[in-house]
């Protein structure tokens, strides 16, 4: 580990060099607030747009701007609020000048449309790329599976972000595996980040604020995964007086409570979310009991709770209490056979936070954040329970020191106490004659520490670099890993930008599954003596382009990544209670790469934006397919989203999006060996594959309707959400089986045929929306 430490601190050594150490530049600094709640607004954009110059806020709302002496006119602007321009003298002796923006809210809800939380000029200007950004009141204009909006689900409408599957919320970013993805809820991870089996996630609508995705650039905090990540931030609450906000849907209601405990000192939001269709199928099933022929409907019903408490010590300290907690419960129970299985996450997140001046901020938090499942059968005297669960705690600090000259340092430091209980299986009968357990448990350790500067170098240039190192330490191994990130930016004119980035990605954490969805029996597995970390490394470039006044941003961006150590399983693997799950292991590389291009409207009567994704996606084992590189199931070689919006009158929007994706690769048997046993009493058929993932599933498209209708309302906001999902019906693949053919006379096989199986046919949908 020295060589890396010694490159890192020579790195350090090198970024400090580079600071000025007397600049005389002005700033203008301050924070963006909501006027109605005092809601900090994380992400709202600050610029001059006749120098073309402009940034984010942070998570605190805070931002800096470096600007020449002289006068300016700012604007600062964030989705769903009017947009604030203010004339601002900055003085020649290097003073800086603060100016707190106060953004009232839009005078109507079709409004929050047209104003991006980034403005189309500043993400023109932005160092970062391969990032996408979504709020909550963006996506509540969707249409929507049953009429649930899902945060998740409206990512997978951009450009390099597929679904796992029609429905689900499983994500192939670049060609990477559903389990390469981050995902975190206020800075704490989320192992498993879906109800319903996958079909809807784990994050609340009501109480989410927005949603960062990265696909490539990553900023150098975050690490552990190798393709995307999902940074998802809750909402603060309001500082001024207690709302209530929900939604009736029909599956699932939600109720959302915030408000100040001291004003201008404590504030909370707490929100809640449970389905119901198990209240009306216990009722089904209550009715039909004295049916022979009823065969009883499963019980499922899933819900979850989260919250944020915030405290004002000072001017200059803050403390903030995030936590959620989620579960899904399925149940089934007829003739002495009784099934049950539950499974969820649950997080905390304490955060302290300090400013020690206008230009250097602090914070540091502990974090526990735990996913476990629980299975229970019972068959008359016999039970089995299977268990498996991964629990973290992880303590962290970040800084951010704005200085003049243009940098903006940002560094840090994370440590992970890991514990993995992987199988606990215990099989026992009501006599105690039978009692068998099994199940392995690992602890590990991980570790991080980063350095980036984002630096404007001048008006046309801008650049951001920085360094991670990386370890972890499991089953008395020790892996670290050097992972340097930078993206850079020039402006070819005041509307034209090139971009490029590169990254490279440590994994320590492997998801143990053989399915494409991320389901709630599948297993996280550390790095240990015999599995080495995964690794990556992304180059990505690209071009925007703003015209039309304006109106339209053009983006397309090129990339390639590699993957190494690509873990995989052996044909015919053993992943259910196996208690020597490294020897099903096998290790390989892979490839990904394409091009992604993606226009967008955020102003007029209509907006919205078109997708379109051209990729490749192979991976590589010795032990499989004789050695030959294969595509992976989420090799999609065309992908397609076109998303549109329009605001008929002041009460009435319409909303409209059509997907379109090329064939999942799939394996599928090309024949079949039958023999028969010795006794010569039966037959058993054995199917033979040849090229791994060699056959393709027809292509899936989708167009789904909806609309959003304002109510009147005397003390608050109404509006009902009428949504259509699949409108034309579509019968889109889910899986294919392989099913025998037989003579209707004989009853004897004849043949084998493939039969596909599809899930959602058209589905409308209706919700109401209160906020008082």
């Amino acid at each position: 580990m020295r060589p890396y430490l010694h490159l890192f601190l020579c790195f350090l050594l090198f970024l400090f060099l580079k600071l000025p150490a007397h600049a005389q530049s002005s700033s203008i600094r301050g924070y963006v607030r909501a006027a109605d709640s005092g809601e900090p607004l994380i992400g709202a954009t600050v610029s001059v747009p006749a120098l073309g110059k402009g940034t984010v806020t942070d998570v605190n709302g805070y931002y800096m701007l470096p600007l020449p002496a002289g006068e300016h006119t700012l604007q600062a602007s964030y989705i769903g609020y009017t947009p604030i321009t203010r004339r601002a003298h900055t003085p020649a002796d290097g003073k800086n000048k603060n100016i707190v923006f106060l953004l009232e809210p839009a005078n109507n809800e079709l409004k929050e449309v047209e104003i991006a939380s980034n403005s189309l000029r500043q993400r023109l200007n932005d160092t970062r790329m391969s990032m996408e950004v979504l709020t909550t009141r963006e996506a509540k204009l969707l249409p929507a599976l049953f009429g649930e909006v899902d945060l998740v689900k409206a990512m997978q409408l951009k450009p390099g972000i597929q679904a796992s599957s029609e429905g689900s919320t499983g994500m192939y970013v670049r060609g990477g595996g559903a389990d390469q993805n981050l995902m975190q809820l206020d800075g704490t991870t989320i192992y498993n980040a879906s109800h319903l089996f996958g079909f809807f996630s784990v994050f609340n609508p009501e109480s989410v604020k927005s949603v960062e995705l990265y696909k490539g650039g990553f900023p150098a905090q975050f690490g552990g995964r190798l393709s995307s990540v999902v940074d998802v931030t809750l909402n603060e609450g309001n500082n001024e007086r207690v709302g209530t906000a929900g939604s009736l849907g029909l599956i699932s209601s939600k109720l959302t409570i915030d408000g100040p405990i001291k004003k201008d000192k404590a504030n909370f939001i707490v929100s809640g979310r449970r389905t119901y269709v198990d209240v009306f199928t216990r009722q089904i099933n209550r009715l039909s009991e004295d049916n022979e022929d009823y065969s009883p409907i499963p019980d499922y019903y899933f819900y979850d709770l989260s919250g944020k408490l915030n405290y004002q010590l000072d001017d200059e300290n803050k403390l903030t209490l995030s936590a959620y907690y989620g579960r899904d419960f399925f149940s089934f129970s007829e003739d002495g056979f009784n099934f049950g299985f539950d499974w969820g996450n649950r997080m905390a997140n304490l955060r302290w936070e300090h400013k020690f001046s206008d230009q250097l901020f602090a914070s540091a938090s502990v974090n526990a954040t735990k996913y476990n499942y629980n299975l229970k059968n019972a068959i008359d005297a016999y039970s089995l329970k299977l268990t498996s669960d991964i629990e973290d705690y992880t303590f962290k600090t970040d800084f951010d020191w704005f200085l003049e000259g243009g940098h903006s340092l940002k560094f840090g430091s994370s440590v992970t106490r890991h514990y993995f209980g992987i199988g606990h299986l215990n099989v026992n009968s009501d006599d105690d004659r039978l009692n068998y357990t099994a199940g392995n448990n690992y602890h590990a350790s991980e570790f991080g520490v980063y350095a980036s500067d984002d630096y404007q170098i001048n008006a046309l240039f801008s650049l951001n670099y920085g360094l991670r190192l990386s370890a972890f330490n499991s089953g008395g191994r020790t892996y670290t890993g050097l992972e340097p990130r930078i993206s850079a930016k020039y402006n070819l004119d005041e509307n034209t930008a090139i971009k490029g980035s590169y990254a490279s990605m440590m994994q320590y954490v492997h998801l143990v599954s053989n399915s494409g969805a991320t389901l709630p029996t599948d297993v996280w597995y550390p790095s240990t003596k015999n599995v080495e970390p995964q690794r990556s490394q992304q180059i990505a470039l690209g071009f925007t382009k703003l015209f039309a006044r304006g109106r339209f941003l053009l983006t397309n961006e090129a990339y390639y990544k590699w993957m190494h150590n690509q873990l995989d399983f052996r044909d015919g693997a053993n992943l259910f209670l196996n208690n020597n799950l490294e020897a099903e292991f096998l290790f390989g590389k892979g490839n990904s790469y394409g091009n992604e291009l993606y226009l967008e409207k955020v102003k007029g009567k209509t907006t919205g934006w078109l997708g379109y994704t051209l990729s490749w996606t192979f991976r590589q084992f010795d032990e499989i397919n004789g050695g030959r590189p294969f595509p992976t199931r989420y090799d999609r070689r065309h992908d397609v989203s076109l998303v549109l919006m329009h605001k008929l009158n002041k009460r009435l929007s319409v909303t409209a999006s059509f997907v379109y994706g090329s064939g999942t690769a799939y394996s599928l048997p090309v024949a079949r060996f039958a023999f028969q046993d010795m006794e010569g009493k039966g037959a058993s058929m054995v199917p033979i594959y040849e090229e791994r993932n060699g056959f393709r599933l027809p292509p899936t498209h989708r167009l789904d309707l909806g609309a959003v209708l304002k109510l009147k309302s005397r003390h608050g906001e109404a509006d009902l959400t009428f949504g259509v999902y699949n409108v034309y019906n579509r019968r889109n693949p889910y899986f294919v089986y392989i099913d025998h053919v037989k003579d209707e006379e004989s009853s004897q096989i004849t043949g084998f045929q493939a039969k596909q199986v599809s899930l959602f046919p058209v589905v409308p949908s209706i919700t109401y929306n209160f906020k008082f």
